[in-house]
């Protein structure tokens, strides 16, 4: 509990609580004080149905909603699917922010991505600089379809005065990543094909891009810490960058991934693939200001920590 915030007596609602970030998120809630935590299951309510987002609603009866679930993905993912990102996204996110409004529930924590900044945003990516631009086309659709989420939490705190929030957060990972091929992000990717190519006696791998391109990652465990302390401490409706303040080259981070995965090949570098955004930082300073939130997790820590749980869970 920190101020008048008191998870015991609250009903917590977590969409994509079933999800990687979401699972750590209920942990990080559990040690908290909460134990009335809902996580609906896309099975029993697609949340792209207003009909089953009622239905949640009822069910839950939730005091605080935290908006994890989402349609996401790599740079593939989003090529091949970007009708599916841009409209799966907004209708799950604005008829959600809708209805908890229009049934009386507390707070709403919704969760933006950092595809939501403009391709040439200046680095360190701040807050006030989300509308200078359009976003990198290979993930547009997907990244407009969670600003639009800003927009509708800002009008409705300026017409409603409803309680509703928007975080950033920036690629994550960690223990218990998507290694899926076809939808996995960069580090879980490149994890994967390391240990394949191990297993299957290869002595290269592939890498989509040049490797120039710079990303700014944060451990799992850190993001679900910063979204709890933004639910309980954090009411306005400035965006908030979720981030660790640690950037790296795409080149740098395959050749650490590499070595510490303990493949002896070599790198090749598909340069008739996509390279994404050039660069992707965010400036931290609101969440430490706002809400007194820092990244703990070392990099390379939290990337042999992945590494381990691929190696004892791959299957």
């Amino acid at each position: 509990m920190t101020g008048t915030f008191n998870w015991e007596e609250k009903r917590i609602c977590v969409t994509g609580g079933a999800g990687f970030l979401g699972t750590h998120l209920i942990e990080e809630l559990r040690l908290r004080g909460a134990d009335q935590i809902f996580v609906p299951t896309i099975e029993e309510y697609n949340l792209v149905d207003p009909e089953a987002i009622r239905r949640m609603l009822v069910d839950s009866d939730p005091d605080v909603i935290i908006h994890l679930a989402a349609q996401v993905g790599g740079i593939g993912a989003n090529l091949n699917h970007p009708a599916e990102f841009f409209y799966d996204n907004l209708m799950m996110g604005v008829q959600l922010i809708h209805q908890a409004y229009k049934t009386g529930v507390e707070k709403f924590v919704a969760i933006g991505t950092v595809c939501a900044y403009p391709k040439f945003t200046p680095v360190p990516f701040k807050e006030d600089d989300l509308w200078i631009g359009y976003p990198e086309e290979t993930n547009a659709p997907y990244g407009m379809a969670k600003k639009m989420l800003l927009v509708q939490s800002q009008a409705y705190r300026e017409q409603y005065g409803y309680n509703s929030i928007f975080l950033l957060p920036v690629n994550l990972y960690g223990p218990g990543d998507n290694f899926d091929p076809r939808s996995s992000h960069v580090i879980p990717a490149l994890i994967r094909k390391c240990f394949e190519a191990k297993e299957q006696g290869l002595d290269h791998i592939i890498v989509w891009g040049d490797g120039s391109p710079t990303r700014e990652f944060i451990y799992v465990k850190d993001a679900a810490r910063g979204i709890a302390m933004a639910t309980e401490n954090y009411n306005e409706s400035l965006p908030v960058n979720i981030g660790s303040g640690f950037e790296i080259s795409i080149k740098d981070l395959a050749e650490k991934i590499v070595q510490m995965s303990g493949f002896e090949g070599d790198l090749v570098w598909d340069t008739s693939k996509p390279n994404g955004q050039p660069r992707r930082a965010l400036d931290i300073s609101r969440a430490k200001e706002k809400f007194g939130f820092e990244a703990e997790t070392d990099f390379d820590e939290g990337l042999q920590k992945t590494i381990d749980w691929y190696r004892e869970n791959q299957k």
